[in-house]
């Protein structure tokens, strides 16, 4: 049957519409389908050919150059060597054993280095670069870069490394840096990514670790187009980052180098400070290491032989020993018991040689006693009966106040490793610490520096410029930061009558300058540089009563580790103090036999700002003097086998 023809006119409508839809929807997915062609072909051609190519662009971290340490006058003390080395990405380099044998045949590499390049590359993240080899020659970095499209993976590098050109000299003060461990990532709860970095060194000890903030810097980035078989093909972008800044100590390194030189041979720690400004012109401790050795991966033999050596050259004895003071503490007991009224200066004590009290007897160490003793007297003699007697009026509460106020018993803020706090003890210390009361014994051994008093030869210079300047001074060890100078602490005079200070200024102007004085034989004879000071000796054993009866032993005729520390503090020049100076010589015997000629020999090298002027000294030394100078083993002169006298 036919359809009418109303029927067949719509049916053809229809048709023509869907047909126009269809056709309308096909063309514009054509065009769609151009456009993107065209966007993809024309606009990111470039994009896609790399693709095409299985090549990748890839984002490194830049390592920023470590900041600079510089001395008080510009001497460089650590800087920046270039450093060539190869490193292995193990996400590029698929095998990485069969990567490793094609290299060993282009540079030389050890089983050793390849078996700890394997054991890294399994232990890293697979995108981490591992240190395979560094410290290359450039020949073989070149060779290893011609070479580089045969070895996936594998990028020869440019870096930085530290190296510290004045060697041991300032082991103890600047420290070192060394790779990041696995220790170092363990105590920081976000690590900068630069910490990933292979073999990027941070501080270890020292200025180099308690600075690290301001001497890391801020790492750069790189982009990099990189070919299927880890070959760079180009660098698309790179930012530099941020260098770390620049540091300037106080130290003197002239200064620094003689005071070395001078301790030689010693177990011993020196520190010279300026009264005004606080500035550290010295911080040495003795015997040193080379702080390189570290750097670049210290020997097992090398390291054992630091470890094992009984001074204990890896000690910073200058801030982190710390010692019974002895006698230098003298000072301390005199100002507390004339700060509380307790004794004037010219009041008297009778000294036969000991004091009997609670049942014991404590001796003086001038057997036979010194008669009559008032203040002045008792310092320039070191009579220690004098102490014992003033120390129970005014008690051990008030002269560990007094040892405070002056700087001991008090962690000084320097960016030094492991700076001691030392210990001026209190009745309430006691107590908490060890669960006991206070005795009168306690509070006589305080008052000569013995018992449980403790301070660091830093804490020790500190209280002597405090004394020698009358002001709360306190030491500074960085001068600048990227040339900016950092702050000088003084927050004014001491809070203690100016009569007192004064009358213990004389007494040790006498100690060093009458013949009756402790350290008369390390006077100083130039009257423009006359030197004030205090010497002090501090037992590491218990005398037995059998033993004083049948005679001490003198120290020399000991073991080296059971003889007494010598020390000696002092300033100079006595009529306007510029410079304190504090040595403590470890089992050295008499701080005035030991101690005193090496800080007259300090205090005249800073005075003098060169080898010390033979003028200075007593007319009957001079030929000595000029013989030890001809000896010191300064750093333009080969060093000499250590002195066996103490040992």
């Amino acid at each position: 049957m036919r359809r009418p023809v109303k029927d067949n006119d719509d049916s053809a409508r229809k048709i023509s519409r869907r047909a126009l839809v269809l056709g309308g929807a096909q063309l514009g997915f054509a065009g769609l389908l151009a456009w993107q062609m065209r966007k993809m072909q024309i606009e990111e051609a470039d994009k896609f050919r790399l693709l095409a190519e299985e090549n990748r662009i890839n984002l490194r971290l830049l390592p920023p150059a470590r900041g600079l340490i510089f001395d008080r006058n510009g001497v460089p003390i650590a800087e920046n060597d270039q450093n060539y080395r190869v490193v292995i990405v193990r996400e590029d380099a698929g095998d990485v054993a069969a990567v490793l044998d094609q290299l060993r045949k282009i540079i030389p590499l050890s089983d050793e280095d390849v078996a700890r390049t394997l054991a890294e590359t399994k232990r890293r993240v697979r995108f981490v670069p591992v240190t395979v080899a560094d410290r290359l020659t450039w020949e073989d970095l070149s060779r290893v870069a011609v070479n580089a499209p045969a070895l996936p993976g594998v990028r020869p590098e440019v870096g930085l490394s530290r190296s510290y050109p004045l060697g041991s000299d300032f082991a103890h003060v600047v420290g070192y840096v060394g790779p990041v461990s696995d220790y170092d990532l363990s105590k920081l709860d976000n690590p900068d990514p630069l910490l990933q970095i292979p073999e990027f060194q941070i501080g270890k000890s020292g200025v180099e670790a308690r600075m690290e903030g301001v001497l890391r810097g801020r790492a750069g980035t790189s982009q990099i187009e990189v070919n299927a078989a880890g070959r760079v093909m180009r660098e698309l972008s790179r930012d530099e980052g941020l260098s770390g800044r620049n540091i300037q100590l106080t130290i003197d390194e002239g200064l620094q180098n003689y005071v070395q030189a001078r301790m030689f041979g010693e177990s011993a720690a020196c520190v010279v400070m300026e009264v005004e400004t606080g500035d550290l012109k010295a911080v040495c401790s003795s015997p040193t290491f080379d702080p390189n050795l570290f750097v670049r991966g210290i020997s097992v033999a090398d390291y054992r032989m630091l470890t094992d050596n009984k001074y204990r050259p890896l000690a910073n004895k200058s801030v982190q020993g710390v010692y019974p003071p002895g006698s230098t503490f003298k000072m301390v007991t005199a100002l507390a018991a004339l700060e509380a009224g307790v004794v004037g200066p010219e009041d008297t004590v009778w000294c036969p040689g000991y004091l009997s009290t609670a049942g014991r007897r404590f001796h003086c160490w001038k057997r036979g006693g010194h008669g009559h003793m008032n203040m002045h007297d008792s310092l320039v003699q070191s009579c220690d009966v004098y102490y014992y007697e003033v120390a129970q009026k005014v008690g051990i509460d008030k002269i560990s106040a007094m040892a405070r106020k002056l700087g001991i018993g008090v962690r000084h803020d320097i960016p030094m490793s492991a700076v001691a706090e030392g210990l001026a003890p209190t009745q309430s210390w006691k107590q908490t610490r060890r669960g006991e009361g206070w005795v009168i014994g306690d509070t006589i051994n305080a008052s000569i520096g013995q018992g449980f008093v403790l301070a660091s030869p830093l804490q020790l210079a500190v209280m002597t410029a405090r004394l020698a300047g009358g002001t709360d001074i306190a030491p500074r060890l960085v001068r600048a930061v990227d040339g900016v100078p950092q702050e000088i602490r003084v927050t004014g005079a001491l809070d203690l009558n100016p009569a007192h200070l004064r009358a213990v200024r004389r007494a040790m102007t006498a100690v060093s300058n009458t013949r009756r004085g402790t350290g008369y034989r390390s006077r100083i004879v130039d009257d423009t540089m006359q030197m004030a000071g205090k010497s002090g000796t501090s037992q590491v054993r218990n005398i037995t009563t059998a033993e004083r009866a049948r005679g001490v032993f003198r120290n020399e005729d000991l073991p080296w580790e059971r003889r007494d520390h010598a020390l000696f503090v002092s300033y100079a020049p006595t009529d306007r103090p510029q410079y304190a100076v504090s040595v403590v010589v470890e089992h050295g015997g008499g701080g005035s036999a030991a101690a005193a000629p090496v800080a007259r020999d300090v205090l005249l090298r800073v005075m003098n700002g060169a080898l010390p002027p033979l003028e200075a000294y007593p007319a009957s030394q001079r030929d000595m003097i000029e013989e030890q100078q001809r000896e010191l083993p300064l750093r333009d002169r080969a060093p000499k086998p250590p002195s066996s006298s103490r040992a």
